[in-house]
Parts: C-alpha cells; structure tokens; sequence
C-alpha cells in the first residue's frame, strides 16, 4: 500500500533522530528533545513510554505538525516507532 510506505519513511525518520545513550541508560524523543528520559535496559513497555510527561500529546502534536498524520495514521506510526525503539534498548 502506498500509504503505508509514506508512514514507513515517518517511522524511520524519527528513529533516526530518537538518541540512545547506551552507557548512560538515557534517550531523548525527537518530540521531547530538551527531556532525556532515563531508562533500565529491558524495563522499556509501552505502559513506560506513556506515562512520561508530556509523551503522548507532544507525539501527537509532533505527527500533526511535521508530518500532517491523521489520528489513524499516528496510531500505526506510534505502534511501529514505540516497538522499533524497544528493540533497539531490550537487544543491544
């Protein structure tokens, strides 16, 4: 679908701009960029990522406004981008 090749580059862009800073258990959201927020190596859940302040709207806001998502888009967006970085902290 074509649509989806559209998100897939979204997801990959804000992975790519997502930091990881391994030694020191921090990452900092792209949407969130002056909150570094701390981590322990396989504790990351969805229910973590949503009770970070702020998390939720500022994703929203930031799909809207950079990328012109529906709410419909950004659901499947969140799912793909939220497992990608869990991935990418539970198997370093």
């Amino acid at each position: 679908m074509e649509n989806n090749k559209y998100l897939d580059k979204v997801v990959g862009s804000m992975v790519r701009s997502t930091k990881i800073d391994y030694d020191n258990e921090r990452i900092t959201f792209t949407f969130l960029p002056n909150t570094p927020i701390s981590f322990s190596y396989h504790k990351l859940s969805n229910q973590t990522i949503l009770s970070i302040p702020n998390f939720f709207d500022s994703f929203v806001k930031y799909c809207r406004d950079t990328f012109g998502l529906t709410n419909k888009e950004m659901s499947y967006v969140y799912d793909e981008y939220s497992n990608i970085i869990k991935d990418k902290i539970e198997n370093v």
